[in-house]
């Protein structure tokens, strides 16, 4: 092996430790199946996400795992594999995989991590079913309004009966 490869595969698995440093969440998928349309759109689609999708050798993820908090995922890495990673959104690469996932009938979910915690490929697919952070709000705001809406239209309609 040359000096040359040596430098390039340290530089890979140097590139992964950062991109795995401060990662809310970590999933390995396998992406076969899926042609260039798909595989672009959906990166589009994890791009928006502020998702970090890159296929890399299972060597060199291993490698760059090894003894940090996501080691975990070493166990997964056979056949293709691509790593989604975000810093910002735990649940949004798991999500935005799972909705390319049922469109496309291709990919499956192999292992990660989403807040510290290993999943399976069961796992990752419940995990993907959780509304995303906005959404959350959105609802637990729509449920505030409501009662309060109810008791506003009660107020105004017993001042207009005595009006």
């Amino acid at each position: 092996m040359s000096v040359e490869s040596i430098k390039t595969k340290s530089a890979i698995v140097d590139e992964i430790k950062a991109k795995l440093d401060g990662a809310e969440s970590v999933v390995v998928i396998d992406y076969i199946g899926t042609t260039v349309e798909q595989a672009t759109a959906m990166r589009a689609k994890l791009r928006e996400a502020d998702v970090d999708y890159t296929v890399y050798k299972n060597t060199m993820i291993a490698r760059a795992v090894e003894g940090t908090a996501f080691e975990g995922i070493k166990d997964s890495l056979e056949g293709p594999s691509a790593l989604a990673i975000s810093k910002t959104d735990a649940v949004a690469p798991a999500r935005v995989i799972n909705s390319a996932i049922k469109e496309y009938g291709k990919m499956a979910f192999k292992s990660g991590y989403v807040e510290g915690i290993f999943y399976d490929a069961e796992g990752l697919a419940q995990i993907a079913n959780i509304p995303s952070r906005d959404e959350l709000i959105a609802k637990f705001m729509g449920s505030i309004q409501s009662p309060v809406g109810k008791f506003v239209r009660t107020l105004a309609a017993i001042a207009e009966e005595k009006a």
